[in-house]
């Protein structure tokens, strides 16, 4: 990899983490005037409409998957479409006022699950350091669950039921982020675009059941009409920009560096709500810096460590060497 595509990548992976920064404030306003689920398969219908025609011209003989790949891509399109989606969005409106700036900072995490994931899926076990920032990364982000009061933990469980579903969420993104590398032979235009259209079809699956079922009540027509501007901001650039953006990106640095990329997410939320008045506590920005603080520290040893070895066995060495041992793929 060189310099040049290296930077590319890091562009990608911001321009992503930026706009979905924003969608967090966004998606409060919406909230308050249709369900989570049907605003997703809105949201995606129409990304998922866009996704296609750059395919169609970037890819027009593009040669079709196998069943293998179809299940693959079903399941990462799944998890990233309606197991992201619904999990996060649901967990900020249970979370109430504060869901906005709660749910940013819980996309910290993704770093931290994507190393539990490397470890757990691909049996590398992670070093002593790894180990050591991975807690301390997750002691921040009980800091910003708690404000500081752990014992609450104990006490009142049920009051960090919005959390715990966020946090899910965030799985569900690093298991369809993952899932790039088991599709290796998938352009990030084919893969960002089968993927949705799959998990789409199980967004509107769950949804129909939702509102069939009368668990979620159908949103009516003046309802649709006030998320219009949500939904041009959420499907065109928090979606069709920032999905896109985020598997170029990803397809550079590789998903698990790809990840650390996410800690901007809570920054930007953080600046969009002190702009409308919403500050979070101070704890809980004391946690999401301890959380930001550890990965780009794990991040920095592990690339030491990397060049370290590429030293002592007289090997050249460029920027995809200090990305191969944080691989997930």
């Amino acid at each position: 990899m060189t310099n040049k595509n290296f930077e590319k990548g890091i562009a990608f992976c911001l321009l992503a983490t930026m706009s979905w920064g924003g969608m967090f404030p966004v998606m409060t306003s919406a909230l308050q005037h249709i369900d989570t689920y049907t605003f997703t398969c809105m949201r995606y219908a129409i990304a998922g409409a866009l996704f296609y025609l750059v395919l169609c011209r970037q890819e027009p003989n593009r040669i079709p998957l196998d069943t293998a790949s179809l299940l693959k891509a079903w399941f990462f399109g799944t998890c990233g479409f309606a197991g992201y989606q619904f999990l996060v969005f649901e967990g900020q409106r249970l979370a109430g006022a504060e869901g906005a700036l709660t749910a940013s900072i819980m996309m910290a995490t993704m770093p931290l699950q994507a190393f539990l994931f490397n470890w757990i899926v691909r049996r590398k076990t992670p070093k002593l350091f790894v180990l050591f920032f991975i807690l301390l990364s997750f002691s921040g982000v009980l800091l910003v669950i708690t404000r500081g009061d752990f014992a609450s933990l104990v006490k009142h469980p049920q009051d960090f039921g919005p959390q715990i579903l966020i946090i899910l969420g965030a799985l569900c993104w690093v298991i369809y982020t993952a899932g790039a590398s088991y599709l290796p032979d998938l352009s990030p235009v084919r893969y960002t675009t089968i993927t949705t259209a799959l998990g789409l079809g199980s967004a509107v699956v769950i949804t129909a059941g939702l509102l069939g079922s009368s668990v979620v009540p159908v949103p009516s027509g003046i309802e649709v009409i006030h998320t219009i501007p949500h939904l041009i901001y959420m499907s065109l650039v928090a979606g069709f920009i920032g999905v896109l953006a985020w598997n170029i990106g990803n397809k550079i640095l590789t998903p698990l560096n790809g990840t650390l990329f996410m800690d901007v997410v809570p920054i930007t939320a953080f600046t969009v709500s002190a702009i409308t008045g919403k500050v979070p506590h101070p704890v809980q920005i004391g946690g999401a810096a301890i959380t930001i603080f550890s990965l780009i520290c794990n991040n920095y040893f592990i690339r030491r460590e990397t060049l370290r070895k590429a030293s002592t066995e007289n090997l050249p060495v460029n920027i995809s060497t200090t990305t191969n041992m944080s691989k997930v793929n």
